[in-house]
């Protein structure tokens, strides 16, 4: 058993807890770095009681050939129940003044620890909640998903959704906000951002199609602004992931199934000089069940060379996706519900896009008895080519001819192409230490992380994937930067508290190019507006000089936290936190638009707003024996709810918001082979306030009738003020079943449902429920290799993968009012994209070296 750190080593903890307010870090490393093997039992769980300096001596892999210095352990805080075939070490006690921190052995090497429990020499983190959750890759790969991004669904409450084909960024959904494409949930990936700040479809845009499930080893979900090393994008929640290390067994998956489905996974490692070479390779095809198949064609590749452990070790890593696809948009309701289209068909059948993404990273990290660091830094190149139609022939709905559409025309329509193309450079540095001050143990952090991008994008519109106008052209400069500190007192066995604080810099320029005079249409002379400053001209001009400029912003953000127990297997968390919301900086500095064919004055979004919360959760694993079982009653608010719409290039007013709600996890270890779970959240979602505005909008809209919208009264459902935070979730639940052993038969049945949603303010235009159940049979053989058939959709849902409320004009539309020529907001309604039908995939997957006869088939399942 160790001693105290001598007075040298307080004395250093002092001085740094004034230099920590200056100081920076990326988050802490727990992953593994090899796929663990899992030994089974077949006695049922019993939940372990806290027991002194226990540390887990079976159930674990080889240990790695390079050994660890010696090193000061600790005690990782409850998680949630594990997988079924993987056993637990037993709890330790939190140290005290009478028994701190427990020293590994000198010169000890340290065995490779399944995910399901963390290293004990890594420091537990200061800044849990109840909402934290680490899943191993067993835990996420044992769920039957359609797509890799849909993995990510493995956080409670968070849905995934796909609205315009397989290649374009998700929709996420948490905690009652509808997150768009990745506004505030901070996605990394071996260390890197995923989120593009100011991305020309949406801003903090995070497509995670690169992912490759069987390769992952950590995966980290964290909710609320609670959290000192969380910044920009994380307002709402956050999602870690890291790929493992070395695989020298090898892995190889091959996969096929109903509406084109094909994939092929290779992976393997090798002894490279003192370190290890691991590298994959992924090609997937999918056309889908739509009248126009997607021909979705992904290559995906990765390699690294590491020395060490994610721990005390080096890693160089390249990686390199590209995507080519098209895609089946939403579509309107009232033509499918008349018969007039199919629920399979396209509004336009050349929308689509293409994807690319190259990065380059490194990790370098060290632990020590009493400290530890981690240094990451990364360089990213994204390329991004969308062509959407999301209004149809609203906006121009005539022919090439400019007349009206008839049997031998065909209406130009109003696709638009959009493109992105940056530079992304990333550091991420961390630095903690642990200490006893006036008898009291205690753990520091400091931290720094730096974004910084470089970034060419626009739109414009086009036809049969044809841009023919420019509407914006964009060169950005955009720099994150974020210092973070955080410190945990370990006051008492049961009490510990967490005090936090983060300082943001968000600043950049835009060099815009926005010349109207080249985009469809004619636009009239300016008329000065009432509100603007400056003198306007009452000719056409170039708008971009007049939506130029820098701009930067400080933000702080405390966060505090205490955590009361283990008492009888069972914690209470408490926490309160500020955090930010950066907005797109184009709509920061941007005063003008041309959306709907004249000029027009807008006013620009604050560049950073305010978002605080607060939440208070009860972990418990006394309740029955395996049953980990979580309550949580969350609360956040949100200074303003306005975006930059990239779609139109303008600004939306947005009130104040307010969510609270409440979230349950359980997971219940019924035997060895059989385990549940299930989740439940509500949230009660609204603005604060009354919007003034939109109702004298809507009052002069209502009477105006024909003369002001041709399609009145069609154009007029959905908006009337209201207080709905549109597409708000308001319930979302999912739950499984997992059976089966190391080898022999296994199975998985999986269901969700997300729940209806407002999709206007006012509330009179609703989406849809959606409930899906997912299965999986399946056999392992006890060389690794197995067998498996997943099925979805095995109820035959014909429920909505997304909805919208959109104003509209469809091709069909011109039979039931043909002659429209434009000049309308569009017939109002509900768009939406159908859920695939029952589909069926067979996978064969296992190790590339056939005479290993290490059990893997466990890690390997597949999707």
């Amino acid at each position: 058993m160790s001693t105290r750190p001598s007075i040298r080593i307080v004395r250093a903890g002092a001085v740094s807890a004034v230099a920590l307010q200056i100081a920076l870090t990326a988050g802490a490393a727990y992953a593994q770095t090899t796929l663990p093997t899992i030994d089974v039992g077949g006695a049922k769980h019993v939940a372990h009681k806290p027991a002194p300096s226990a540390k887990p001596t079976t159930h674990v892999a080889a240990a790695p050939t390079r050994a660890a210095p010696e090193r000061m352990t600790r005690p990782a805080p409850s998680r949630p129940a594990p997988h079924p075939s993987a056993p637990q070490a037993p709890l330790e006690p939190t140290p005290t003044p009478e028994q701190p921190w427990q020293e590994a052995a000198p010169g000890t090497q340290q065995p490779e620890y399944s995910d399901l429990k963390k290293p004990l020499t890594q420091p537990q983190r200061s800044d849990a909640s109840s909402s934290v959750r680490d899943f191993s890759p067993q835990q996420v790969n044992a769920r039957v998903f359609a797509q890799p991004g849909e993995a990510l669904e493995i956080a409670p409450g968070l849905v995934v959704a796909q609205h315009s084909g397989p290649g374009k960024a998700n929709q996420y959904f948490l905690r009652g906000f509808a997150l768009d494409h990745g506004y505030d949930i901070g996605i990394t990936f071996d260390g890197m951002n995923v989120n593009q700040p100011s991305h020309i479809h949406s801003n903090g845009y995070a497509d995670t199609n690169f992912l490759i499930p069987e390769l992952l080893s950590q995966f980290e979900v964290r909710k609320g602004p609670y959290f000192a090393d969380e910044g920009v994008f994380s307002a709402v929640g956050a999602i870690h992931m890291n790929y493992i290390d070395k695989l020298r067994e090898g892995l190889v998956i091959a996969s096929g199934g109903s509406f084109g489905w094909g994939r092929l996974v290779g992976a393997k490692s090798w002894a490279l000089g003192q370190g290890e070479l691991f590298t994959a390779l992924e090609l997937r095809n999918y056309n889908g069940p739509w009248q126009r198949p997607d021909e979705g064609r992904v290559i995906n590749g990765f390699a690294r060379w590491s020395e060490g452990t994610q721990e005390n070790g080096f890693s160089l890593t390249a990686m390199a996706y590209s995507q080519h696809y098209f895609a089946t948009d939403q579509i309107p309701y009232n033509l499918v519900s008349e018969g007039l289209m199919s629920r399979w068909d396209t509004q336009d059948p050349t929308d689509g896009g293409n994807g690319a993404r190259y990065s380059l990273s490194m990790r370098w990290s060290e632990t020590n008895k009493n400290d530890w660091s981690r240094v990451e830094a990364y360089m990213i190149h994204n390329d991004t080519n969308l062509y959407d139609n999301f209004t149809y022939w609203q906006s121009n709905p005539a022919s090439l001819l400019f007349q009206p559409l008839s049997a031998n025309t065909f209406a130009l329509g109003d696709q638009t192409h959009q493109f992105d193309h940056r530079q992304q450079y990333g550091l991420k540095a961390m630095h903690g230490w642990k200490y006893t001050l006036q008898g009291t143990d205690m753990q520091t952090r400091v931290g720094y992380q730096g974004l910084a991008d470089f970034i060419l994008n626009g739109n414009g519109d086009s036809f049969q994937r044809q841009q023919f106008d420019q509407i914006s052209n964009n060169y950005i400069k955009e720099y994150i930067h974020g210092l973070w500190t955080d410190t945990t007192q370990f006051w008492t066995p049961w009490l510990r508290t967490t005090e936090g604080f983060r300082l943001d810099y968000v600043h950049g320029s835009v060099n815009s190019v926005a010349n109207p005079t080249l985009a469809l249409g004619s636009f009239p002379p300016l008329v000065p507006d009432p509100t603007a400053t400056f003198l306007v001209p009452a000719t056409p001009f170039p708008l971009g000089s007049l939506n130029n400029g820098e701009l930067g912003r400080f933000f702080t953000s405390p966060k505090v936290g205490t955590v009361l127990g283990p008492y009888n297997n069972t914690e209470l968390f408490v926490n309160f936190g500020e955090g930010l919301r950066a907005e797109d900086i184009r709509g920061a500095l941007g005063h003008w638009t041309t959306d709907g064919g004249a000029y027009s004055y807008i006013p620009n979004v604050q560049l950073l707003t305010k978002t605080r919360g607060a939440e208070t959760g009860l972990r418990s694993k006394g309740i029955l024996p395996g049953l980990d079982a979580t309550i949580t009653l969350f609360w956040q608010d949100l200074d303003a709810e306005q975006t930059f719409n990239a779609d139109t290039a303008t600004s939306q007013y947005g009130r104040p918001g307010r969510r609270y709600g409440f979230e349950f996890t359980g997971n219940y270890e019924i035997t060895s082979w059989a385990h549940a779970d299930a989740n439940v959240t509500g949230t009660h979602a609204r603005f604060r306030g009354y919007d003034q505005q939109q109702f004298a909008n809507w009052f002069t809209y209502l009477s105006g009738g024909v003369a002001a919208d041709p399609l009145w009264p069609l154009s007029l459902p959905g908006s009337s003020p209201g207080n709905y935070l549109m597409l708000a979730p308001v319930w979302v639940s999912t739950f499984g079943l997992e059976l089966g052993e190391k080898t022999g038969w296994f199975g998985a049945l999986r269901g969700r449902y997300f729940g209806a949603r407002p999709l206007t303010e006012d509330g009179q235009i609703e989406s849809h429920a959606t409930f899906t159940v997912n299965a999986r049979l399946g056999y392992r053989f006890d060389n690794g290799w197995k067998v498996q058939v997943d099925g979805f959709n095995i109820l035959n849902s014909r429920a909505d993968m997304i909805d919208y409320a959109a104003n509209v004009f469809g091709k069909q539309d011109f039979a039931i009012n043909p002659w429209y020529v434009g000049g309308s907001a569009g017939i109002a309604q509900r768009t939406w994209k159908p859920i695939d039908p029952p589909a069926v995939r067979l996978t064969i997957s296992g190790p590339l070296d056939f005479v290993d006869k290490t059990p893997i088939a466990p890690v390997l399942a597949s999707y």
